[in-house]
């Protein structure tokens, strides 16, 4: 467990629910996405909303906060050149331009971490504004 006190240079602790949940959409295939925040009393990284398997990439995009950070994990699927259904998984670390400075820099110095933690990711994609995580971004880097 993260032990120490809350400040830019800290990384949080992940909770087991967040791995878990990562675990069930990696393996099982239940979710499209999951959104995850920091909780700063806890010190740690939770889930904040999952998106079932019919969710579009566009209902994830939406469910992003306006003006304030999170990171997220993708389960895209695609079709090959060859016509192979494959599946890749993106990180995403967001971190809109309006949001707070402290809130960027708490999600940049506790990425590494908890990134760690995420065993299974295929690409990542840090973000500023929606046109850094449009779908076609995430289409180009998949194939």
């Amino acid at each position: 467990m993260f032990r120490g006190g809350l400040n830019a240079t800290s990384g949080m602790g992940v909770a087991d629910h967040s791995k878990d949940t990562f675990l069930e959409l990696k393996r099982k295939k239940v979710h499209r996405y999951i959104i995850f925040k920091i909780d700063e009393k806890k010190k740690e990284v939770v889930v904040e909303k999952i998106g079932g398997p019919a969710e579009s990439y566009d209902d994830f995009a939406a469910a992003m906060p306006e003006n304030d950070c999170r990171y997220a994990v993708y389960d895209f699927d695609f079709v090959t050149s060859e016509n192979c259904q494959k599946s890749k998984i993106f990180f995403f670390a967001w971190s809109p331009s309006s949001s707070r400075i402290r809130a960027k820099m708490l999600y940049a110095t506790s990425k590494y971490r908890f990134r760690r933690e995420l065993d299974g990711i295929h690409y990542e994609i840090q973000a500023t504004d929606p046109t850094e995580m449009d779908l076609d971004v995430v289409r180009g880097r998949a194939h």
